[in-house]
Formats: structure tokens, sequence, C-alpha cells
């Protein structure tokens, strides 16, 4: 799970400001959620990982994938958040100036303890509000 990055009003991102869900904006919708999901399997496809659910939300995308045990979860978030926008970057900032990027961090668990199924369950549920 992963936050897009913050903006001011004068467009400079503000660290402090990333954490707060006061701050949380809304820019994963329509069109540009079409788009980021369309990159993030794209990517999977590339790495070989599998995506057994995905939900992009307005303000937080989850993704939930089954990947070999060489791939670390670090290096995982750092395909999926890296890759991602420099490929929504370099194909869509030229349409409206609309740049997508991420935020520092990002929440990542292991379905170790948990069920696969409680984990799809848990995307599902989120995905009520999905644009």
């Amino acid at each position: 799970m992963w936050l897009p990055k913050s903006r001011r009003t004068d467009g400079s991102a503000d660290i402090a400001e990333q954490s707060s869900a006061q701050y949380r904006q809304s820019v994963l919708v329509n069109e540009v959620a079409s788009r980021v999901r369309s990159i993030l399997h794209e990517i999977a496809d590339d790495k070989g990982v599998e995506i057994l659910d995905l939900t992009v939300q307005p303000d937080h995308v989850h993704l939930f994938v089954s990947s070999p045990p060489k791939n670390e979860p670090a290096l995982l978030a750092n395909w999926f958040k890296g890759i991602s926008s420099r490929k929504y970057n370099h194909r869509y900032a030229d349409h409206k100036g609309e740049k997508i990027g991420w935020a520092r961090g990002y929440y990542a668990g292991t379905a170790g303890h948990v069920s696969s199924e409680t984990v799809e369950n848990y995307i599902q549920e989120h995905k009520k509000g999905d644009s």
C-alpha cells in the first residue's frame, strides 16, 4: 500500500504533510486510475510477478502480489512505485501537466500468517470506493 505524493497549492511537495490524512489528495481517479492500473500490470508482467488483487483508490493504492522469495518487499515496492511513476510521467505528463509521484514509504505485509482469501477480502472491501 502506498500514497501519491502530497502537493501544496504552489505545486511543491511538503514532506511533513504527506503522512497526514488531512492532506491526502484524491488524484488517482478516472483516467489517471485506469492508467496507473494498466502500468502496474505491465510492471508485474515484465518482472514475472503475479498480481492477485489491485485496488487504486483516489488517495492510495492496495496491491496484493505473489512473488518468488528472492524478491524482497523493498525491491517490489521500488519496482512498482519507481517504474510506474516514470512510465506514467513519460507517457502522460504532457497531457494537462498531470504528473504522478509517490510519497516516501509504503506498507508491506506478508500473507504467511493469514490466508490469501483474507487479504483479498480486505482489498475487495476497499474497492467499494474504487474509481
